[in-house]
């Protein structure tokens, strides 16, 4: 990797740390005695999940969905199934964990999609929120931080498959995607 191909750091280790450690104890709060399913959304959100995990206390389970709605940099619009739950969500407490809440169409097409397999309930965990670039009205339940419109990687988001196993958030200076 090009280190010019980093505009700065957003979000560095230790921050990213305190982020899973306060989401992890709010959600181990909420979630006692409940029968807890952590779905991790792939790819961007594995790294996330794989620390937040780590940070809850209350008994829980986790699974894996795969979806896509983006070529390169540019949002195509559309959900695309790649993988579905390994479980049936039906009577399950269903907590969707995501990298980034960013126009909203993957999130609120997964909830309406697990809510319709009869969830006893889905909420939504993001580590980062872009709210300036939503598309459809959604929240996140647990939010780590909010941050600007800009193109960021690392920490499990890429760009093109690259820059994922980068330990921290940062944002893709423009002369790596302009023109593409």
């Amino acid at each position: 990797m090009d280190p010019n191909d980093i505009a700065y750091v957003l979000v560095d280790e230790k921050k990213l740390k305190e982020i899973c450690q306060e989401l992890g104890k709010k959600i181990s709060e909420d979630y006692k005695g409940k029968k807890l399913y952590l779905v991790s959304v792939l790819k961007g959100s594995i790294v996330f999940m794989a620390d937040l995990i780590r940070e809850i206390t209350c008994d829980c389970q986790i699974d894996f969905l795969a979806v896509s709605s983006y070529d390169g940099a540019r949002s195509i619009g559309v959900v695309k199934f790649k993988k579905d739950l390994d479980i049936d969500p039906a009577g399950c407490d269903i907590l969707l964990v995501e990298d980034i809440l960013d126009s909203g169409v993957t999130l609120s097409y997964l909830k309406k999609f697990i809510e319709d397999r009869k969830a006893a309930s889905v909420r939504i965990c993001t580590l980062l929120d872009k709210p300036e670039n939503r598309k459809i009205d959604i929240s996140a339940d647990y939010v780590g931080m909010v941050i600007p419109d800009e193109f960021v990687i690392g920490y499990g988001l890429d760009y093109d498959e690259k820059y994922r196993n980068l330990p921290y958030v940062g944002v893709l200076a423009p002369h790596v995607y302009q023109g593409k």
